[in-house]
């Protein structure tokens, strides 16, 4: 199940924002019983129907599509709360120093195992050694909920965090469906006490919900159709493509790989909030980049602060063999993405980038404009190395790009594609600017401005928003073939 499915918003949310509203007045009801005994007192769970029905949903969502990996996902947690408990009062001992290192071992075993064991299998057998091949299936998210997994394991050995000593607590961080099976990457700390302490008025499931849908129109309006017309371009024959083909095709997924993923997080932080829950921003309008560098500190936030934190510091950061850290990183990060070489070569290419640019480029008085042409040009060309995984296909693909194939000009098919989706090329590239953030900061100032009035009028267009993005988005699910989000498969 997808957040973008007709029936995720028509059924799945209907029945769960009921029953949880319904657990949310017999969990007060529970508090004033309480305080209608003792006044002095409180209940030490005051959360407790509304995550028991918030656990439930969230292993239902993940149980549809692959309900064998749910007993995987149980026996992470399991291993991840003993080893957090065991940790207590020991953190920085051989004792504590050792519940750490099987914990994330644990961890990284079931990731390498279900994620990578074909991997590396394959490698053995170009080798001339004769291995079966595994043929497993991977699990959807698990690379989400793993990375959880360890940065709570670390963050309790580092006192950062207590270890949460209810194992359905810890379940429900983990599994919470709102950001289970792509992202944001939710550390332990953030959400600790919203777990067992959180509330949720009336502005804040409002803001919920027009995030939620704001995500649902990239996803639907813009991704799917992007996906669509890079398909086009690069899912076929490479053999005759020219280089406008190649360009247009790549530019098609970069914006689809974009809306796709920012479009979820959006989802995700919006349903988040309209529980009670506040999950960390996943991207910052990366397009708009002036280096390399600067790039990845806008997109998959979560995902580079988790390596910066859990990786880089740790072997020395900027302090001492920063070359080999940050080539380290990129390689994981290539890896995390995928058991396959075009990832891995991926990794290498920006981290390589990254490394020069701290050398250079970013010492250097170049433009604003110069940098910004560059990234651009270099994101697009790791963008080609990140969608095809085959060798053949991509060296077709960039002897395309280069303008090295004869067919020149711009063909009747990319025109085709261009002009009939003018309206969609201009509004993507419009909204990969920090253009709807400066409306909304315009909108809220020029509200604070008219008393009584301005709010109402500020809620008014949101609700006119939500509603005709919602219209189109049912419109275009209806039928839809292609609707799964790319970083699902991560």
């Amino acid at each position: 199940m997808v957040f973008s499915d007709l029936f995720f918003i028509f059924c799945f949310i209907p029945v769960f924002g009921l029953l949880y509203l319904l657990c949310g007045r017999i969990d007060r009801l529970r508090q004033y019983f309480k305080e209608k005994r003792n006044p002095d007192s409180s209940l030490k769970r005051p959360m407790l129907f509304r995550n028991i029905v918030l656990t439930i949903f969230s292993i239902l969502f993940y149980a549809w599509g692959e309900p064998v990996y749910v007993f995987l996902m149980l026996a992470v947690v399991l291993v991840n709360y003993f080893c957090g408990i065991l940790m207590y009062r020991k953190e920085k001992t051989a004792i504590g120093k050792f519940w750490l290192i099987f914990g994330v071992a644990a961890d990284l075993a079931a990731l390498a195992s279900f994620k990578y064991l074909g991997f590396f299998t394959g490698i053995v057998r170009n080798f001339g050694i004769d291995l079966p091949d595994p043929q497993i299936a991977l699990p959807i998210g698990i690379s989400f909920y793993i990375f959880q997994s360890i940065s709570y394991l670390i963050d309790v050995y580092r006192t950062e965090s207590k270890p949460q000593r209810n194992y359905f607590d810890l379940l429900l961080y983990i599994s919470m469906f709102p950001q289970l099976i792509a992202g944001p990457i939710v550390r332990y700390g953030t959400v600790a006490k919203e777990i067992t302490h959180r509330s949720a008025n009336a502005d804040d499931v409002a803001n919920g919900v027009y995030r939620f849908i704001i995500g649902l129109g990239k996803k639907v309006v813009i991704a799917n159709i992007m996906g669509e017309i890079a398909t086009s371009l690069l899912g076929g024959s490479l053999d005759n493509m020219s280089a406008a083909a190649a360009w247009v095709g790549i530019l098609a997924f970069s914006i689809q790989i974009y809306f796709d993923f920012s479009g979820y997080s959006d989802m995700a932080i919006g349903i988040g909030r309209c529980v009670g829950f506040h999950f960390p921003e996943n991207f910052n309008h990366p397009y708009t980049c002036t280096s390399m560098t600067d790039f990845w500190r806008r997109w998959h936030i979560s995902l580079g602060s988790f390596f910066r934190d859990y990786v880089y510091i740790p072997m020395g950061g900027n302090r001492r063999h920063q070359a080999l850290n940050i080539m380290t990183v990129w390689f994981l990060t290539g890896m995390w993405h995928g058991a396959s070489w075009n990832f891995i070569i991926w990794g290498v290419y920006f981290g390589l980038i990254i490394m020069i640019e701290k050398y250079t480029l970013l010492k250097w008085k170049v433009p604003k404009i110069g940098l910004y042409v560059y990234s651009i040009f270099l994101i697009l060309v790791g963008w080609g190395l990140f969608y095809f995984d085959d060798f053949g296909r991509m060296s077709q693909f960039f002897t395309a790009m280069f303008g090295f194939n004869e067919p020149q000009g711009l063909p009747m098919h990319v025109e085709s594609v261009l002009i009939d989706n003018l309206w969609l090329w201009v509004a993507a590239l419009i909204l990969c600017l920090p253009v709807r953030g400066k409306i909304e900061r315009l909108g809220t100032y020029t509200a604070s401005k008219i008393p009584g009035v301005g709010n109402y009028a500020v809620q008014f267009c949101h609700a006119f928003v939500s509603i005709v993005i919602l219209i189109c988005c049912v419109a275009l699910l209806v039928g839809a073939t292609n609707n799964a989000f790319i970083y699902t498969r991560f």
